[in-house]
């Protein structure tokens, strides 16, 4: 039985309308997804509700990918290029929003859930200046112990020690150099202590990690230990691990032997 004259009116309302309904879902979701952080970072609301916009915006933008795929069908069924550019876009914008909030729930499940990250779990460097900025922090500054060195050890066995041929104060030049190149917003710089202590802020969310740098003479050169601690947050999605792997090798591509 061939398909009524008032089915076939439906079936081309219901694609001139499909691209344009899919765009909308799109942009919903897209626009869900990219407030999140700055609405957090300058204190429109708070962490909670920032979670919920990265969520509301990955489940639009699963919905926008069925309907923009529907809409892509129907666009091609219809020979009509306006309409099937339309659903492209709009599978475009829908993919990015729901991809955004799953790569970083995938982080999450990958990194370990710990926010302490140090390339001497045994004597971890201490915090001093930064202190005073950590007042009101949900994590405390005391390092975790054998169980969050057992977790960052099996997560992250790269993140060990540099040992440079050079005295600390060349080392110590070296270190505040490579401080200010990574964007660090450097607290204190004490050569005469061989402590260098930075905040990092990340550039989404403008979450605030404290990071301390100790250098310490050893034999007719130095030894370089850094740690990167969060200020708030359970796990860290290996942001610290990687602030502490990008700082080692900033330092190893110094040229200076040993590094």
């Amino acid at each position: 039985m061939s398909a009524t004259p008032e089915g076939g009116r439906r079936s081309a309302r219901l694609g001139r309308i499909l691209p344009g309904l899919a765009l909308l879902v799109a942009g919903l979701a897209a626009t869900s997804v990219l407030v999140a952080g700055p609405g957090y970072r300058f204190g429109g609301w708070g962490l909670g509700p920032a979670f919920t916009l990265l969520r509301w915006g990955a489940q639009l933008g699963a919905v926008a990918v069925a309907v923009s795929v529907v809409a892509l069908i129907a666009s091609v069924a219809r020979r009509s290029r306006r309409h099937l550019g339309l659903a492209a876009l709009a599978l475009v914008v829908a993919l990015a929003a729901f991809a955004i909030p799953w790569r970083l729930q995938a982080q999450a499940r990958r990194a370990p859930p710990i926010h302490d990250i140090t390339t001497d779990p045994d004597d971890p460097p201490a915090f001093v200046a930064v202190l005073a900025r950590r007042l009101g922090a949900r994590n405390p500054v005391e390092y975790g112990g054998p169980a969050v060195a057992v977790q960052q050890r099996a997560a992250y066995p790269d993140l060990v020690p540099i040992e440079l041929a050079a005295p600390p104060e060349r080392v110590f030049r070296m270190v505040e150099a490579g401080a200010r190149g990574l964007g660090w917003e450097i607290v204190a710089a004490v050569p005469e202590e061989g402590r260098l202590e930075a905040t990092a802020t990340t550039p989404w969310f403008g979450f605030k990690d404290d990071v301390v740098v100790r250098i310490r003479a050893q034999g007719a050169g130095s030894r370089v230990d850094v740690r990167s601690l969060s200020r708030i947050g359970g796990g860290d999605l290996g942001v610290n691990a990687a602030r502490v792997r990008a700082f080692l090798e900033r330092l190893r591509a110094s040229g200076v032997p040993g590094a």
